[in-house]
């Protein structure tokens, strides 16, 4: 995949965040799965993206350590 067109897809999971997604998971997925690609064609990561697949991370983590507590 060319460098622009992983511009152009980053571009509209950015638009995308603007709106709040119907599922954040799936959200969270996409995010994850563009990051690796940039990742195995050597490309430096967007910033504001890997900290929201953190923030992302971090919450379904704690939503799964509250769901085993119950």
């Amino acid at each position: 995949m060319a460098f622009d067109d992983l511009k152009a897809e980053l571009a509209l999971l950015i638009n995308q965040m603007d709106t709040p997604p119907e599922n954040p998971h799936d959200l969270y997925l996409r995010i994850f799965e563009k990051l690796n690609e940039f990742k195995a064609l050597g490309l430096p990561l967007p910033e504001d993206l890997v900290r929201v697949e953190k923030e992302l991370g971090a919450y379904f983590k704690a939503q799964q350590s509250a769901a085993k507590k119950r």
